[in-house]
């Protein structure tokens, strides 16, 4: 997830925008769940309802799975991505959430990249139908969020 900036980033001299992918480590945990609760709170983005605490993370978070942070040119985390797996069981295997990590998904053996979205964050199902996801699966109204109910949208990218 990436906190939106009111200032836009500027474009450093490699030609990319101002911010840097790093693993993310404990120290960034206070961090990230600020901005996943900022989700939480005021959007569709994250389906939970209720802010979360550092705890949280240690529960999706798997061993031997990496996870980034997003961090602003002055060092502010301002986002962050990881994979997990989709299922524990082995037969599995082959799929993880998140194309943030898809150079790290192939090198890991993962073909197949999933995204869980909300029907309601219109521009989360722009942003993964732009980088080649394709809609697989979709709940009906599983869910419901400030007052909305809300589809689980399914997308898939084959690697």
């Amino acid at each position: 997830m990436l906190r939106r900036r009111a200032e836009p980033m500027e474009r450093s001299d490699t030609g990319q925008l101002g911010y840097r992918l790093r693993r993310m480590s404990e120290a960034d945990s206070e961090a990230v769940v600020a901005i996943f609760n900022h989700y939480v709170e005021n959007s569709f983005a994250a389906y939970l309802d209720r802010p979360v605490e550092a705890a949280f993370f240690q529960k999706v978070r798997q061993p031997g799975y990496p996870a980034l942070v997003v961090e602003a040119a002055g060092g502010e985390v301002v986002g962050f991505a990881f994979l997990r797996p989709y299922h524990f069981a082995d037969t599995f295997k082959r799929a993880a959430m998140l194309e943030w990590l898809t150079a790290e998904a192939r090198a890991m053996g993962i073909d197949t990249l999933l995204a869980s979205i909300c029907s309601h964050n219109e521009p989360s199902l722009r942003f993964h139908g732009r980088r080649g996801f394709v809609e697989c699966g979709r709940l009906l109204r599983v869910g419901r969020k400030m007052g909305r109910d809300f589809d689980v949208v399914w997308m898939q990218r084959l690697l």
